[in-house]
């Protein structure tokens, strides 16, 4: 019924053949619900469409309804910028079928992605022995990272454990890492930060006065924060952490690929001694969504959090060694999920194809942008930036504009196809925020872009 189409396959290929060939790829727009209401009207019937159909409805209405992340103008949110080898792999990937979940079934695909998650793991220093898996995302990643320190903790305190466990967060911390420790019923300590950064004498303070510090079973830390790239002090964290037994966990979504430019590597100290870790090379690493790297010192503790028992999955675990590097790696077993896509793959591809050399390269670009940016800025008199950037994030305000001003601003560089730039907020004030992460997002555009605020 399902049968191979040599002519669709046909279509489907010219059209990636023309997408891939976009340079610049443009912004396009975002869609109006009645519009797309309209143009989609009728297209899942219980009878079929022709491929040409399907695809012109795509092409002329779905396709210019999505905003493209992978511009080099679109310097919103955090983008995206995929590598051309990454995506075409990742075509291959889906074109294969591959369920990821187990050794048995994609011992070659899981081969490949430790081979990308060690590269990682070495960036960061972190020890031989540890590994992972990748994941949907940083939210995914935080959750299964902090339900493996929830139930380490509980097992080693035993009956002595508390009614409830909390973990410290800093009051920049991302918005999953609280949303994940309501959804496994573990309380927060937020900790006050001095400048919007987490500092391991701020930690210690808080626990100090904490009432119930021996509750606190663990801290997480941000090694780049989403609004404005800050990275904590990690290494005066990971102090605290030692001292006190803590689990030391840290969300490098967006910023911990910085550790690959020689610019800014120092300022990740402490990263080393992480028990998880999470990076999302669908940020700042140049793979397609959806691709969360996630990362633990010591594996075998998730392994004994995550893995499911189950009669018909008893094949997969059946003479995989327990120990510390375990022959037989089931990518099941070190995050919440089962059935899994090689989401890695893509990585691994274009890190092969292209060498991590120049990962190191583009990530240092990327970071000099947004610093000569960030100098434009100072230098030009009716804008200021509100703090010198760290990484990629530029934040600056435009002297006497009101945050209705900040939006009609942002509407009106996207209708002109200039750029797609949302406000944010600093500490209560509607600014303007840049976030670089394209190596092709030229010091013209930043200037037509800020041309626009004269």
């Amino acid at each position: 019924m399902f049968v191979h189409d040599p002519a669709l396959t046909e279509l489907v290929f010219d059209y990636c053949r023309e997408r891939l060939a976009l340079d610049p790829v443009p912004l396009d727009f975002p869609g109006e619900k009645g519009v797309l209401d309209a143009a989609l009207a009728g297209a899942v019937a219980a009878g079929p469409h022709t491929a040409e159909q399907l695809l012109q409805l795509f092409e002329t209405h779905m396709a210019p309804a999505v905003l493209s992340c992978d511009s080099p103008r679109f310097l919103a949110f955090i983008p995206a910028a995929p590598t051309k080898a990454s995506l075409l792999f990742d075509m291959i990937v889906s074109a294969s079928s591959l369920q990821g979940a187990s050794w048995l079934e994609a011992a070659g695909a899981v081969a490949a992605e430790n081979q990308a998650l060690r590269v990682l793991s070495d960036l960061a220093g972190m020890p031989a022995g540890s590994g992972g898996c990748f994941v949907s995302g940083g939210s995914a990643g935080n959750l299964s990272a902090l339900v493996v320190a929830r139930d380490t903790a509980r097992a080693k305190m035993g009956a002595a454990a508390p009614p409830r466990l909390r973990f410290a967060l800093s009051d920049q911390a991302h918005s999953s890492l609280g949303n994940a420790l309501r959804i496994i019923d573990v309380g927060a300590l937020i900790v006050p930060t001095v400048d919007h950064r987490l500092t391991g004498d701020a930690l210690r303070a808080a626990l100090e006065a904490d009432p119930d510090p021996a509750s606190v079973i663990g801290v997480a830390a941000t090694a780049g924060t989403t609004n404005a790239g800050i990275i904590d002090d990690l290494a005066g964290v990971a102090a605290v952490a030692a001292d006190l037994d803590m689990w030391m966990h840290v969300d490098g979504a967006y910023g911990g690929a910085g550790m690959f430019s020689p610019l800014v590597r120092d300022r990740y100290k402490g990263i080393e001694h992480a028990d998880s870790l999470i990076m999302d090379p669908h940020k700042w690493l140049f793979a397609p969504f959806d691709c969360a790297a996630l990362i633990y010192k010591r594996p075998w503790l998730a392994k004994a959090v995550h893995t499911q028992d189950a009669a018909y999955l008893d094949v997969i675990h059946t003479g995989a060694d327990s120990g510390q590097t375990p022959e037989e790696w089931n990518p099941s077993d070190y995050a919440f999920h089962l059935t899994r896509r090689a989401r890695g793959l893509a990585l691994w591809f274009s890190m092969a194809l292209h060498g991590t050399d120049a990962y190191r390269d583009a990530i240092t670009q990327v970071l000099e942008t947004a610093w000569r940016a960030a100098a434009t800025i100072e230098a030009t008199p009716h804008l200021e930036l509100v703090r010198p950037p760290e990484l990629s994030v530029v934040m600056f305000r435009r002297l006497g504009w009101s945050a209705e001003d900040y939006d009609r601003w942002s509407s009106e560089l996207l209708a002109g196809q200039i750029g797609f730039v949302t406000p944010s907020k600093w500490e209560g004030e509607t600014i303007a925020r840049f976030a670089f992460l394209h190596p092709d997002t030229s010091d013209e555009i930043v200037a037509e872009i800020l041309a626009t605020m004269a």
